[in-house]
């Protein structure tokens, strides 16, 4: 008797959060990935570099892995894959800046050479038993696509990061055409991007920012610093077009951006006239008014290139008064506090910054609740799953489908790990898989857990105390000490007093010890750090971490 054919979708980032996203398809035997992304870390993950998905689940399966499909450069759709494509070696497809961006990365983090396929919107490739097409759709940076994925069971659509922009700086509209027509042929899932799930309305055409522009830089006379995310091709292409247009040189500033800038030109996805791109050290040379910087630091970060002309710390570009600065981004969730921090400076010397949401710097890359009815409405799946978003976004993306008439229970609002398995009637979560945070600490990979991060918001919290003890083993008597050593409790010169008590409270747990004939290194150690931090409580209401060392002669 044969087994039912089932198709399983398994995310394994990207649900209940901004970022990390990866999503895996299965059929039968074979597995092909979508999307391979970071995230960056939260508040209370101290220390931490990047977090980006468990594996897990596909180094299991290694050998039914076929190959990781990409939708655009985005770090959080792209940047876990230096670190993935070290323990799993399968070919990689993407369109050109896509993979262009992504070897930059891979050669930063010295990882060999992958096999990269590049494709372009309209293309159909077989990797393994699926039919793989990409689907051209405007996004935040060019040569975004969405991809259709056609299976032996039906076909499944994954939007990727979208937005419905009917007058896309290149020119280059989304392909609706191609989504009536996997409409009309039928899909049988449908993953959508869920960003903007929550906004009314539609998301504005990206040529606003051009306007805003053009405005600014009519009205500046000195010179003018444009920060945005490296990745915004478009972004960079109409600042460049506004710069030509009021005769201002350019200079490109911060590791990424020029790095962006470099592979944008060289694949063809920026046009710049000859001579208007000058190093960053000619800037001198011209007067401050024929002069356009564009930098990274749109998110305040503290070693990007505007962040360090804020604080007066960068080596080639000093900030002057007069100075028009435009940050042309918002801040990610959790970096308000930083990109204000750098506003307050920037301000203080003299500079105006452009900032305001409602100036038009600044237009999203995701759609709005008009544009997921439209996407709806072309695509008309038999199920529905929302992706990328927090999880209020996922459920609100999963009403507004519930309200164009879908049916409640063929919409599933799922969580990372989840399998979701599908036949071509019936749909349902059946089982959930190890899937989560990985945490990339420097060149540390997964070494970083729970335990440490634990111990690490103790310290920043209360700090440490080391207390030294040097004791003989055979008489289990102490020799000499105990001496206390404090980092981040207290200032030892203006709290000796406490310091000389908290020894004599550790003499009182070691003669305790040897009085009762305790002679375990660990026993005598859990004695001290419980005296002495019922001690601390009490006298300073803080619980620092306390680190016995026993020193044997």
């Amino acid at each position: 008797m044969t087994k039912p054919e089932k198709l399983q979708i398994i995310p394994l980032g990207g649900l209940g959060e901004i970022g990390k996203n990866m999503t895996v398809i299965r059929y039968d035997d074979e597995i092909i990935i979508i999307d391979c992304g970071l995230m960056f870390p939260e508040d209370d993950m101290l220390g931490i570099d990047l977090v980006i998905p468990d594996i897990t689940y596909l180094l299991e399966n290694r050998e039914m892995v076929k190959g990781i499909i990409l939708t655009h450069g985005h770090e959080d759709h792209i940047g876990a894959l230096p670190y993935v494509l070290k323990q799993l070696n399968v070919p990689v497809y993407g369109t050109r800046l896509t993979l262009g961006i992504l070897e930059g990365r891979l050669k930063e983090n010295n990882v060999g050479s992958p096999v990269l396929n590049p494709v372009k919107s309209g293309d159909l490739i077989k990797v393994g038993s699926f039919q793989i097409g990409f689907i051209r759709v405007s996004h935040s940076i060019a040569d975004a696509v969405a991809v259709s994925i056609k299976t032996p069971l039906g076909t499944v659509v994954h939007s990727g990061d979208f937005k419905f922009d009917q007058t896309p700086v290149d020119g280059k509209v989304t392909d609706f055409h191609r989504f009536a027509e996997l409409g009309d042929q039928g899909v049988l899932v449908l993953l959508a991007d869920s960003t903007n799930a929550e906004r009314p309305g539609y998301t504005p055409s990206e040529k606003i920012v051009g306007i805003t522009f053009d405005e600014t830089f009519r009205n500046a006379r000195e010179r003018i610093i444009i920060a945005t995310f490296s990745s915004n091709v478009h972004r960079i292409q109409q600042a460049i077009d506004t710069a030509c247009k009021y005769n201002r040189k350019v200079a490109v500033l911060g590791r990424s951006m020029v790095n962006v800038v470099s592979i944008a030109l060289e694949l063809g996805y920026l046009n710049v006239p000859e001579g208007v791109i000058i190093d960053i050290d000619d800037i001198n040379k011209y007067p401050t008014s024929s002069i356009a910087i564009m930098t990274t630091g749109s998110q305040g970060e503290p070693m990007s290139a505007l962040t360090r002309m804020a604080m007066s710390d960068h080596k080639k570009v000093d900030i002057v008064p007069g100075d028009t600065i435009i940050i042309s981004a918002t801040p990610i969730p959790g970096n308000e506090k930083m990109v204000s921090r750098t506003i307050d400076f920037l301000l203080r010397q003299g500079a105006e910054v452009v900032y305001e949401a409602g100036a038009g710097i600044h237009v999203s890359g995701h759609p709005s609740q008009e544009e997921l009815k439209l996407l709806h409405n072309l695509i008309r799946p038999k199920f529905f799953i929302p992706v990328h978003g927090e999880f209020r976004h996922l459920v609100k993306h999963a009403k507004l489908a519930q309200e164009m008439g879908m049916p409640k229970e063929n919409i599933f609002v799922a969580e990372n790990g989840q399998v979701l398995e599908f036949t071509a009637d019936k749909g349902g979560i059946v089982s959930k898989i190890t899937a989560g945070k990985v945490l990339v600490d420097g060149l540390g990979v997964g070494d970083v857990g729970n335990i440490v991060l634990r111990d690490r918001r103790q310290l920043s919290q209360d700090g440490i105390l080391i207390v030294v003890v040097t004791m003989d083993k055979q008489r289990a008597c102490v020799v000499a000490g105990p001496d206390i050593v404090s980092r981040g409790f207290v200032y030892v010169r203006e709290s000796e007093q406490l310091m000389e008590l908290a020894r004599e409270k550790v003499k009182l747990a070691l003669e305790k010890c040897e009085a009762s004939g305790v002679t375990e290194w660990a026993a005598i150690k859990s004695n001290v750090r419980d005296a002495l931090g019922k001690y601390l409580y009490e006298r300073t209401r803080r619980r620092p971490m306390i680190l016995p060392i026993i020193m044997e002669v």
